[in-house]
């Protein structure tokens, strides 16, 4: 499956999100169900089900309220494949170049961010001349940022206050939807609900300043996290498993001109093994957000100076895309004054 939250494009202003999925994953452009729609007419169809099923209970209105009631991702397929279109024009049944794209989780209870990929922890160890630590190597790593800052496809995102270097990273993220403590690596997976795109906008300029107090990353990563257009599921990416992670590829461009390319796979851990750390002596959240941290060449920090030659700035467009996740495509503006 495939889950996002939309809003009809030229709709009023501030109008609420809808909970749709993807009909069909292959279709091109892809079309998408209304599940509130959906539950709606089952309802009137089967009384009982309000009453037998919590499901069908109440109105389903976001991803962060079927997850609050207790319900998985995997349990908006029965509405899914439950589905019987009325005909040829059913309203249930929304367009996707008609709608505009949110967050797949708006109010994520936290989000971590890792640094799974050798290339990119090589290539930062080598600009302060030095070598990647062995205890990397055995030792998944992670730090908190900041889960009010949310961002979605189309949104706009500014510098903060004071930088110069504004910069993207091009990440995966893993989607949790049951609680959950104290996993082993072996079982961790099954309480990922879905996988997402995930830009960590990054000021270098102030994010250089605070890691010399070797605390980690302040005001440097507070500021934005984007993530979307939707979440899949992990069904639709099982013929690609390979090792640490699936074989689809990773790719960045700025103005339409690619700056970074690399693969999934090429993690040092799977997602497994890190939220075995990350659950270690704590309780996992439904709606929680992990990432893998950026893939190799996945920054301009590594690569602008033989791509864009510069840090981002207003008018840019960054486009980040993975096999089967889809497309986030942010603009970069102007700090408002």
């Amino acid at each position: 499956m495939r889950i996002a939250h939309v809003r009809e494009r030229g709709g009023p202003s501030g109008s609420a999100w809808r909970l749709v999925a993807a009909l069909d994953p292959g279709d091109s452009p892809l079309r998408w169900l209304d599940l509130e729609v959906a539950r709606g007419r089952a309802v009137h169809a089967d009384r009982a089900l309000a009453h037998n099923a919590v499901l069908y209970r109440a109105p389903l209105t976001t991803l962060d309220d079927h997850l609050a009631r207790g319900l998985r991702l995997e349990a908006l397929r029965e509405l899914l494949e439950g589905f019987e279109p009325r005909a040829a024009d059913d309203d249930a049944i929304l367009a996707d170049r008609d709608l505009v794209f949110g967050p797949p989780v708006l109010r994520p209870p936290s989000v971590r961010d890792f640094y799974a990929f050798e290339g990119h922890v090589g290539a930062m160890w080598a600009r302060r001349g030095g070598t990647i630590p062995e205890r990397w190597y055995t030792l998944p790593i992670f730090y908190f940022t900041n889960p009010s800052e949310i961002r979605g496809p189309g949104d706009a995102i500014h510098a903060p206050a004071g930088c110069l270097e504004l910069d993207y990273e091009l990440e995966v993220a893993a989607l949790i939807d049951t609680p959950a403590m104290n996993l082993t690596a072996e079982r961790a997976e099954e309480t990922i609900g879905g996988y997402t795109i995930f830009d960590d906008w990054s000021a270098r300029d102030l994010q250089r300043e605070e890691m010399a107090l070797h605390l980690g990353p302040a005001k440097g990563k507070d500021f934005a996290s984007s993530f979307g257009p939707y979440v899949v599921t992990p069904d639709e990416l099982e013929d690609a498993r390979r090792e640490t992670g699936y074989d689809l590829t990773m790719t960045v461009d700025v103005n339409g001109a690619e700056m970074g390319r690399g693969t999934w796979s090429d993690a040092q851990f799977s997602f497994g093994e890190m939220l075995a750390r990350a659950s270690a002596d704590v309780r996992l959240r439904p709606g929680e957000l992990v990432g893998s941290g950026t893939v190799g060449t996945g920054c301009l920090l590594e690569t602008k100076e033989a791509t864009l030659g510069r840090y981002l700035e207003p008018g840019d467009v960054v486009t980040l895309r993975i096999d089967r996740l889809g497309e986030l495509k942010n603009p970069i503006v102007g700090r408002p004054v």
